[in-house]
């Protein structure tokens, strides 16, 4: 028995052998079974997304600038800076996950007219 188990262990069986078929066997069990056995927490966000496109470039270091369309973001009327915050955060959640955080933002309008809020981020 311990030899078999050396032996599985090296993989010193050729191709096509029986112990071979078994090793390539117990491989692909534990690939296709363990995602079903074990919970990873992988699950995709239930945030619906916005219905217009959000553009994401980099900042060149570590950070995001993220460009929303202002209909996309719920922000009342005479807000305080940190409400704004919290209304651009949750607007590009969807995208950019949960682990962002908001640095600065500006509005700016595209080529069309169209109003968007510029948003820098940092993960």
């Amino acid at each position: 028995m311990n030899k078999i188990l050396k032996s599985y262990f090296y993989w010193t069986y050729p191709r096509g052998c029986f112990h071979y078929d078994v090793m390539v066997t117990l491989i692909l069990l534990f690939i296709f079974v363990t995602p079903h056995l074990w919970n990873f927490g992988d699950k995709p966000s239930n945030a619906a997304g916005p219905p217009h496109p959000i553009q994401v470039t980099g900042d060149g270091g570590h950070g995001l600038i993220v460009t929303v369309a202002a209909s996309d973001v719920n922000v009342p009327l005479f807000a305080t800076d940190n409400e704004v915050r919290k209304a651009l955060r949750v607007a590009i959640e969807p995208v950019t996950g949960d682990a962002v955080s908001v640095v600065r933002w500006e509005t700016a309008n595209d080529a069309q007219g169209n109003l968007d809020w510029k948003i820098w981020a940092h993960r």
